[in-house]
């Protein structure tokens, strides 16, 4: 399929959403969006989309693949199969890629439900970060029929670097995604705890970052999420609440298996407790704040 005859809709505009839409105009596709945030529709119609709304059902028939970024499988399900859902509108031989994270028996659920209307799945989960996903470089675990990736193939072109075909099976990209989850909450946790260490121990957190970034302890989600810590500023790119999602999923995962995991467990601990104290939807890097006795930067105000 030329990518200039490709119809895709991008549904969830946030900072990976965005980022992808983005990508796949850049990459000269027919692009709509849908989000429930009217001011992200219209960044991305400003951008060079057909067309951006609350809902893709006004342009369903024309589309041939759907992306869906959106927090969980319950989202997903609403807009494929609620009252307004998106699935009976597609045309047959639609896919329908699936890149947010959720458990194995979630995607298999929703592969056969969109199988009964002739719809093709690719279990898509991806990862890089909003900057990745806006420059069209983000990683992509994905799991389908080779029909399915033959057809994706435009979009996942356009907004990754790197796409992994991790087998036919629905549900074995969601696997991935979730033990990679494991590692990227336990990092965040881990640098939280580093640094609230420092403060209590006098050390500048300045300092203490440069150390780390330029040494051996370093990893990609300390050095993004503790530069958040260094500017005080928690605005949300990942919320606390997703990693006690995610987290949880990965839980129920090493449950269903009977396999021990000690240290996603304590992460995951970590996370409710600062959802508990209120900071659910903040910057997941504000799980440092479940320490106590620390002083932390605070957001320079301009003006």
């Amino acid at each position: 399929m030329p990518v200039q005859n490709t119809n895709v809709c991008v549904i969830g505009l946030g900072s990976m959403g965005m980022g992808a839409a983005l990508s796949c105009i850049k990459s000269g596709l027919n692009t709509w969006g849908v989000d429930i945030n009217t001011k992200s529709c219209q960044n991305l119609i400003n951008a060079g989309a057909k067309d951006a709304g609350n809902s893709a059902v006004p342009f369903a028939a024309e589309l041939d693949i759907v992306l869906l970024l959106v927090v969980n499988a319950e989202q997903v399900n609403t807009i494929l199969f609620g009252a307004e859902g998106l699935a009976p509108r597609l045309s047959r031989g639609t896919i329908v890629m699936v890149s947010s994270t959720l458990s194995a028996a979630d995607a298999c659920e929703i592969e056969k439900n969109l199988h009964a209307y002739g719809l093709l799945m690719l279990d898509a989960p991806v990862s890089g970060g909003a900057v990745k996903a806006a420059c069209g470089e983000m990683t992509i675990m994905a799991s389908g029929s080779a029909e399915a990736f033959t057809g994706a193939k435009p979009v996942l072109e356009a907004i990754a670097s790197k796409v992994y075909c991790i087998g036919e099976a629905i549900g074995l990209g969601s696997t991935v995604k979730i033990i990679h989850q494991l590692l990227a909450g336990v990092h965040i946790a881990v640098g939280a705890e580093a640094m609230a260490l420092a403060a209590r121990a006098g050390i500048p957190l300045d300092t203490m970052y440069d150390v780390v970034t330029n040494a051996a302890g370093n990893s990609w989600m300390f050095e993004n999420r503790m530069q958040h810590v260094l500017e005080g500023d928690y605005t949300p790119k990942s919320a606390v609440d997703i990693f006690v999602k995610d987290l949880g999923l990965v839980n129920d995962t090493a449950r269903s298996l009977k396999f021990p995991l000690p240290l996603a467990t304590t992460a995951l601990n970590m996370f409710t407790s600062a959802s508990n104290a209120g900071y659910g939807r903040e910057d997941d890097s504000a799980v440092i704040k479940i320490f106590s006795g620390i002083t932390l930067p605070e957001k320079k105000v301009e003006g």
